[in-house]
């Protein structure tokens, strides 16, 4: 599944494809539903409204416009571009007044779009934690937070409460450079662990990032390039490699079903 690397980056690739101000012409919906049924009237809601901002909110794109909010989930394979020619998965066509066509391909449709007054605050918001890249996450909060929590430390910062927008990989790649056991208890933090945690965090974000994010399976962004980020994984998914830094293998556990790669020679 897409995390917040990955939606930024097709956040970023769509503002540079479609124009600020583009008024909505005609919107077209190859079935009635992805993950959940399409909000009702969506077509006849959008058409008229000028797109005034692309913006992304964990790992939400969200869609601003005149009147509403309109946010879209990537699910695992969902993805919007700049329509080429007709596939059988296209299943939302957005065309505009002027500039390109968008398309929303989602072969497993495990996506979803959901559609909010401008006025109301969306229901997918309400318990978000911080952006992990924002000037609300930092070491004293989550030292504060961590108190309170007696999960592993790889649950504690999947909890989107907490934090917003980490998934499976990015936490897997923090925690081994910030020298963290995943199963290590979130109370047991020091304040200095919990500064070089935060760092880590937004250091492997920010990297990712500029690197397009990681194409594990099939995912691309906006313009249809593969990310790179997967070139450097340190850990995720070299289970039995040899470590970059200390030369041990590269251990895979289940941790609440999902699988963690570490180092039992660097993260402690």
């Amino acid at each position: 599944m897409p995390e917040l690397p990955e939606v930024e980056n097709v956040r970023l690739t769509l503002k540079n494809i479609l124009p600020t101000g583009s008024r909505f012409k005609r919107i077209t919906l190859n079935r009635p539903d992805l993950r959940f049924p399409f909000p009702e009237q969506l077509a006849e809601k959008l058409k008229g409204q000028r797109l005034l901002n692309i913006d992304r909110r964990a790992k939400y794109l969200v869609f601003e416009t005149e009147k509403y909010l309109l946010l879209s989930h990537l699910g695992m394979t969902g993805s919007w571009r700049e329509l080429v020619a007709d596939e059988v998965h296209d299943h939302v066509v957005w065309e505009f007044e002027s500039g390109p066509t968008l398309v929303f391909n989602d072969p497993r449709r495990f996506g979803f779009i959901s559609l909010h007054l401008k006025s109301e605050t969306p229901s997918h918001f309400v318990d978000l934690g911080p952006e992990p890249l924002s000037s609300e996450f930092y070491a004293e909060y989550l030292f504060a937070i961590s108190r309170k929590k007696n999960t592993p430390l790889k649950s504690f910062l999947l909890d989107q409460k907490i934090v917003a927008g980490l998934g499976n990989i990015y936490v897997c790649e923090a925690l081994f450079l910030a020298g963290l056991k995943p199963a290590r208890r979130a109370q047991t933090l020091k304040l200095v662990e919990s500064e070089r945690l935060v760092k880590a965090i937004q250091n492997i974000l920010k990297q990712a990032i500029r690197a397009g994010g990681s194409t594990i399976r099939d995912y691309k962004n906006a313009d249809g390039k593969s990310g790179e980020f997967q070139e450097r994984f340190r850990v995720y998914g070299r289970d039995g490699e040899k470590c970059r830094t200390c030369r041990k293998p590269i251990k895979l556990v289940r941790q609440a079903g999902r699988s963690t790669y570490w180092c039992p020679q660097c993260q402690k």
